[in-house]
C-alpha cells in the first residue's frame, strides 16, 4: 500500500505557527492546541483568542510518569518548530481505533520509537472573510527512508493517509 508524505504540508504550516506564535496580533481569531509526544516526553502549546480575549497555556512532561508543568511559551514552541523542521512526515487517517490486540500494541511500540504531533488550528486573519481550521496527526522522520522504513514495519498501514487530500470527519487538512 503506498502512503503519502507531508513534508509538502508541513512546512507551510510551520511558518504560518511561526507567524502565529511571534505576531498574534495578525489574527482576528486563533484556537491553536498542540501536542507533541518524542521519547517519552510531552509539550502541549495551547493558545486561543476570541472576541478580543487571549488564552494561552503552555506545559510539559519529561517522561511517562511525571506530572506535567507549566513551561515558557517559547520552550513550547521551540519543541514544536524542532519537529516540524524535520525532514518527512506520515499522517495519520483517523482509523487508529479500528486496531485492535496484537496490532494496536505493536503499532504503539513502533510509533514510540518516532516524534509524533497532534495539530489542531482554527484561524482567521484580520481581513480575511472566512476562517480555516485543520486537525492532524502527524509522524515525523529524518528522511523518505525512514519513513518508508516506518511503514513496512507497522501492521496495518491503512492507518496512514494513503490519498490527498485528507477529508475525514475526525481529522482533516485545510478546510
Amino acid at each position: 500500500m503506498s502512503v503519502e508524505f507531508y513534508a509538502d504540508y508541513v512546512r507551510p504550516l510551520r511558518t504560518l505557527l511561526a507567524e502565529l506564535d511571534q505576531h498574534p496580533d495578525r489574527f482576528q481569531t486563533y484556537d491553536v492546541h498542540i501536542e507533541l509526544a518524542a521519547s517519552g516526553k510531552l509539550v502541549v502549546y495551547e493558545t486561543k483568542r476570541r472576541k478580543g480575549q487571549t488564552d494561552s497555556l503552555y506545559y510539559g512532561r519529561s517522561g511517562p510518569g511525571d506530572s506535567p508543568r507549566q513551561i515558557a511559551q517559547a520552550t513550547a514552541f521551540a519543541a514544536i518548530d524542532h519537529f516540524m523542521a524535520l525532514s518527512q512526515f506520515l499522517a495519520f487517517n483517523g482509523r487508529l481505533e479500528n486496531l485492535k490486540g496484537e496490532d494496536a500494541a505493536e503499532t504503539q511500540t513502533i510509533g514510540a520509537q518516532y516524534p509524533s504531533c497532534a495539530v489542531s488550528f482554527a484561524y482567521r486573519k484580520k481581513g480575511q472573510p472566512k476562517a480555516t481550521a485543520m486537525f492532524m496527526i502527524f509522524v515525523g522522520f529524518n528522511d523518505d527512508h525512514d519513513a518508508e522504513q516506518y511503514v513496512a514495519k507497522i501492521a496495518d498501514s491503512a492507518i496512514l493517509v494513503d490519498s490527498r487530500p485528507l477529508r475525514g470527519d475526525k481529522v482533516y487538512e485545510w478546510k
